[in-house]
């Protein structure tokens, strides 16, 4: 069991993390429908350089290329029995790159959902997530992954079957929500909800946050959420780079560098303290992410509408909790 995020977020006021996986794959040439977990065996190149852009670019922590690496994802693929030995081949590529680092970088093993619907609504029981997940923790923490970094999770029932399965790895972890349906994951989890559920385990993660989503402002929306909570835990903001748009065949996402840099001084000011992006964030995002949370003083919180002045408006005209006072739509300041 490492304890290298420990000891960086006790030195450290924010920590920066990486930037999109799959925007950044397709753009080397993965194709819609293939499994991006199988590139690691098959061109472990591509995602060395997939890793060292987000430590070239400042980030202090990356994400391995794994996240849909379970067997139960891999499954569509025909690669289920290779769901330990892709994971692990993707935290020894990350280790790679950490250590010829001449600072210190966190390998974060990424542990996306199942894909399938926990019991009772769907078939998936507590017993066989468990499985599923420890299965995939095992294989990344045999390749030397630091941290497991659960994600994009819309079920508390998954989140609490990671907990028990990271627990049997004897791994320490951090586990993010989707936060993208009206401020609520796809299964109804508000940021109060998670914010409470995080205390209540046995096994609770190092960081808890939200990832992915509508847009940043959505997103920074509910990290005030998990603030107002009072916790004291470390909170996990990765929002995606704007709002994505169909342009020439391909999806292109709308925020640019100097956005996502207002989003991260945000994102800090707001109670986050790993601030990194996700679907759509570039080496040039981060960046000026990085240089922005280097060069700006930590300012006051900011209210919603500041956010939205900076970011743009709402998706939704709640985030979820009934605590909002500020319109989603108004005037603003685009910077996209």
């Amino acid at each position: 069991m490492t304890d290298a995020l420990t000891k960086m977020l006790a030195t450290r006021d924010w920590i920066l993390a990486d930037g999109a996986t799959g925007t950044n794959l397709f753009n080397m040439g993965l194709q819609s429908g293939d499994a991006p977990e199988m590139w690691n065996d098959e061109h472990p190149d591509r995602i060395r350089a997939l890793y060292k852009s987000a430590v070239d670019a400042g980030s202090d922590l990356f994400l391995t290329n794994s996240f849909g690496g379970n067997a139960a994802r891999l499954k569509l693929h025909g690669a289920q029995k290779r769901a330990r030995e892709l994971s692990r081949i993707s935290a020894e590529i990350g280790r790679e790159v950490a250590d010829t680092c001449e600072r210190a970088v966190i390998v974060a093993g990424s542990v996306g959902p199942t894909g399938e619907i926990m019991a009772p609504m769907g078939a998936l029981t507590h017993e066989l997530a468990v499985e599923i997940f420890h299965e995939q923790a095992e294989g990344l923490k045999e390749g030397g992954a630091d941290v497991l970094w659960l994600e994009t999770i819309s079920a508390p029932e998954e989140y609490r079957a990671a907990a028990e399965a990271f627990a049997l790895a004897e791994m320490p972890w951090c586990g993010t929500m989707s936060f993208d349906t009206a401020g609520r994951t796809m299964m109804g989890v508000t940021s109060e909800d998670l914010a409470k559920l995080v205390e209540k385990l046995a096994n609770p993660p190092l960081a808890f946050g939200a990832n992915c989503g509508v847009g940043a402002s959505d997103l920074l929306r509910t990290v005030l959420g998990f603030a107002a909570q009072g916790t004291e835990r470390p909170v996990i903001a990765k929002g995606n780079a704007g709002i994505p748009k169909y342009h020439d065949g391909h999806i292109h996402y709308d925020g640019t560098p100097e956005l996502m840099a207002e989003y991260a001084v945000l994102a800090r000011d707001a109670g986050a303290t790993i601030i990194g992006g996700c679907c759509g964030t570039m080496p040039e995002h981060l960046s000026k992410m990085r240089a922005a949370l280097e060069e700006r003083r930590h300012g006051p919180r900011p209210t919603l509408e500041q956010i939205t002045d900076v970011l743009g408006p709402f998706s939704s005209a709640t985030d979820g909790t009934g605590d909002d006072t500020a319109p989603t739509r108004r005037a603003r300041r685009r910077r996209a």
